[in-house]
């Protein structure tokens, strides 16, 4: 019964988040300081709820088989910390230029690329699957070391930059998670084989899912007066969201119509376009560094990205059908010609 209601709340998540979202912007009007507090004394063992399953199925294993998956996994490395942190720069600069602490967010979804509906939606829209796989692990791994040089010379003082607060947060959000998952991994596919490993991996997103709506729940709760200080100014950070995600989205799929085979091409699109949105909430959520109200663009880019990957998808599907259409309407006229 609770595996069964955490798959369906892993199944509703844009809903989900939308919901905490709310509630947590509405309750933090009438909650006091000793309430606060305890949702700030709550968070990192949330945070811990949140990540630990997720990093139970990935298997950073997959990390050994990039050279076999050279064009597509460094095409994506390319992407997600050379093109998409510019495109993320230009629209903070653009739309955030008063605003520091939203800018940080966008970095953040910017500078974590790739999570487990890049596997997902690179198998349901008929991609390379392994080269997917491949470039999760790929780019998690790069994330970890990238993402504080990026902030270091990205973010000013005027929010309270401290480097070793980020390397902490990294060592207690994905760090340790990382391991233990992996060691969690280990022993459950030494217990339960494959087969039984998958009918698990479901209950584990759900757990995760979980998380993500407890930490929503719980960031704007404590920031709720902020927020709501300039509810339109916060509303419309959704905009640059939207031109981030096409614009990398574009970028990737250029990229690997001109450089790679299809299925490669699909790989490559979702291992750009889908952002490990779990790590960068956690990130931004974690006490210390960086401000609260960053959370609210990553909150707000659960609602853009997975209709940005079924949209792609569909078109995929769409392409697909059509061309093979074209080829059997030629092959049923060659004999005639």
């Amino acid at each position: 019964m609770i595996g069964g209601a955490l798959r369906y709340l892993k199944s509703k998540l844009i809903y989900v988040v939308v919901g905490s979202l709310a509630a947590g912007l509405l309750i933090g009007q009438f909650i006091g300081t000793t309430t606060q507090s305890l949702l700030q004394a709550a968070i990192i063992p949330v945070l811990f709820v949140m990540i630990y399953p997720m990093m139970i199925t990935i298997d950073l294993r997959e990390v050994l088989s990039i050279r076999e998956h050279f064009g597509p996994v460094g095409a994506s490395l390319l992407v997600n910390f050379g093109i998409a942190p510019l495109v993320a720069i230009g629209l903070a600069r653009l739309f955030f230029a008063g605003d520091p602490a939203y800018a940080i967010g966008l970095y953040l979804i910017a500078l974590i690329p790739t999570s487990g509906m890049t596997a997902a939606w690179t198998g349901l829209a008929g991609g390379d699957l392994e080269a997917a796989l491949v470039a999760i692990a790929a780019n998690l791994v790069a994330a970890v070391f990238v993402l504080p040089v990026y902030l270091s010379v990205l973010v000013g003082g005027d929010v309270g930059f401290d480097p070793n607060a980020l390397y902490r947060q990294l060592a207690i959000v994905v760090a340790i998670p990382m391991v233990a998952g992996n060691l969690t991994r280990r022993l459950l596919l030494r217990r339960y084989g494959d087969e039984g490993f998958k009918r698990l991996k479901p209950t584990f997103g759900g757990v995760s899912s979980f998380g993500v709506m407890l930490i929503v729940f719980i960031a704007m709760a404590i920031r709720s007066e902020s927020i709501l200080a300039d509810p339109i100014a916060s509303a419309l950070t959704i905009v640059p969201l939207v031109a981030f995600y096409a614009i990398v989205l574009a970028v990737g799929a250029g990229i690997g119509r001109a450089l790679l085979a299809e299925p490669q091409s699909v790989a490559l699109v979702y291992a750009t376009s889908m952002r490990n949105l779990s790590i960068a909430l956690a990130i931004a959520a974690a006490p210390g560094f960086p401000p609260a109200e960053s959370v609210l663009p990553i909150a707000l880019a659960y609602l853009v990205q997975p209709p940005l990957g079924a949209v792609y998808m569909q078109y995929r599907r769409d392409f697909v059908d059509e061309d093979r259409s074209l080829v059997a309407a030629f092959q049923a006229r060659m004999p005639r010609l």
